[in-house]
């Protein structure tokens, strides 16, 4: 059978061929516009009060935080707590705040156990001699008085030092390595912080005679990052933090496969209870039936330098904001009280003894600055339900400064978590972290850290949220809180 044959079709022409695209470009356009018309309209943008705009832009000018940051770091100096420096610092911050013109100004102190740092040294004597820069911990024990000398015992992790018997480190000094990254929420501090917080006491089970750390921080600089390591009663082993590249070199020379030999020397004390203390300020509301809003950040710092960014910027943001509130010349309905807090550092004995005083006064919500100095880029609120029009607008007077609204809560702080933990609302001013734990607990937190203008732009935050949390007519009631 013969296949007919088939010859082409004929080419379409012009005329026909936009035809043909117009249709379809009608077709496109009907379904288009049914689509929209079945999607919800965006809502609207929330409005913006324009006094609140109108304070917010004049904090970007502000000059009073740089001035605190840089009187409590050069006329105070470093304020361990619970020495007298601290006590230095709660005088200076006491008279800083009644010339600011806040109200009600006072100090409460309390009684609290005190570690003090001794002499610091350490170096590798095998397989190749090293001088090494390290830092005690805050309650580190000590090492006899001539110092320590033993073979180290490398735990590239926590997670390894975890995983040794009990009982297999007599008489050596354990080293644990972590590497911490850098994230703009400061979340690996947790992921490598357990070395630092818990790694010591583990150490010591295992019959560690020491042990040091990979410091917790995620600079390459040659100086060790502190903090506090916490020890079952009687416990206390000798503890400390290696800088950065002092810890990549053991890691190096672990490599090579040759046993390696340290000789430490730690003479950190106990020195039994002495007095901290709190600094309270405030600007009085309308309302006393209208509740407190709680602002601040702590008072004490590490030994090793100032404490610009850890935490005298805190206080002096927290504090600058509450003073433009304080002159506008509008007092709002609720009580704004700016605490600086004594003794975050050490274990939070500052915000513990605030919550035991006051706990029962009508809080109604609390936000701690104690992050550094950089750009506050997102802003995290756990309200009750009544105060979600309240939350729309400070998202909405935040947005100018380049501040998002996260889904995370509110509320976050050691000194504000005893607080907190009552069931009261709170707002995250959150900044940036990426460079934040390159000098967290070092000798380089100091004032030179500190940028006016990014310190400006979180002083502009604190007032936007101030001038609308403080004054807003919605109820702020307690909240539910997921316990962690």
């Amino acid at each position: 059978m013969m296949r007919q044959a088939v010859g082409k079709l004929p080419a379409p022409t012009y005329a026909e061929g936009m035809n043909t695209r117009v249709a379809l470009a009608a077709l496109l356009l009907a379904t288009s516009a049914s689509a929209l018309a079945q999607r919800p309209a965006p809502p609207a943008p929330t409005p913006v009060d324009r006094r609140v705009a109108a304070l917010r832009d004049a904090a970007l000018k502000d000059d009073v935080a740089y001035d605190i940051v840089e009187g409590m770091t050069t006329e105070v100096g470093q304020r361990l707590a619970g020495t007298e420096a601290e006590a230095r610092a709660r005088t200076w911050s006491a008279a800083k705040l009644k010339a600011l013109g806040f109200k009600n100004v006072r100090i409460e102190t309390y009684r609290m156990p005190v570690w003090v740092r001794g002499e610091e040294r350490a170096e590798i004597m095998m397989p190749v001699p090293h001088k090494l820069h390290l830092a005690a911990l805050g309650n580190s024990g000590a090492t006899p008085a001539a110092g320590i000398e033993a073979e180290v015992v490398i735990f590239p992790t926590y997670d390894d030092l975890a995983a040794a018997p009990d009982g297999s480190l007599a008489g050596k000094i354990a080293y644990v390595g972590n590497a911490m990254m850098k994230t703009q929420d400061g979340s690996s501090y947790g992921q490598a912080g357990v070395a630092r917080f818990a790694g010591p006491a583990l150490a010591a089970k295992k019959g560690a005679a020491a042990i040091v750390i990979r410091s917790i921080g995620t600079d390459t600089h040659r100086l060790p990052h502190t903090g506090t390591t916490y020890f079952p009663e009687g416990g206390a082993i000798p503890a400390a933090a290696l800088s950065v590249p002092d810890a990549k070199l053991i890691e190096a020379l672990a490599k090579r496969g040759r046993p390696i030999r340290m000789k430490l020397l730690l003479t950190p004390r106990q020195v039994g209870e002495q007095e901290s203390g709190n600094v309270i300020a405030e600007v009085p509301g309308t309302d006393p039936n209208a509740g407190i809003v709680l602002v601040g950040g702590h008072l004490d710092s590490w030994d090793l330098a100032t404490g610009a960014i850890d935490d005298a910027s805190g206080v002096a943001i927290t504090a600058a904001a509450a003073k433009r509130i304080l002159d506008s010349g509008k007092r709002t309905r609720r009580t704004i009280r700016v605490v600086w807090f004594g003794a975050e550092e050490v274990g939070g004995f500052g915000g513990r003894d605030y919550a035991l005083r006051h706990g029962k006064e009508r809080h109604v919500l609390a936000a701690e600055s104690d992050f550094g100095a950089d750009k506050v880029w997102r802003v995290g609120m756990t309200l009750p339900e009544t105060a979600k029009p309240m939350g729309d607008r400070l998202a909405a007077a935040l947005a100018p400064l380049g501040i998002v609204r996260g889904s995370g809560p509110g509320g976050s702080g050691a000194d504000i978590g005893p607080t907190v933990a009552l069931g009261v609302a709170g707002v995250d001013l959150n900044q940036s972290g990426l460079d934040y734990f390159d000098t967290h607990h070092t000798p380089d937190d100091t004032l030179d850290r500190i940028d006016p203008e990014n310190l400006r732009q979180n002083v502009a935050a604190w007032t936007t949220m101030l001038a609308i949390v403080a004054d807003a007519p919605e109820e702020i009631g307690p909240v539910e809180r997921q316990k962690r």
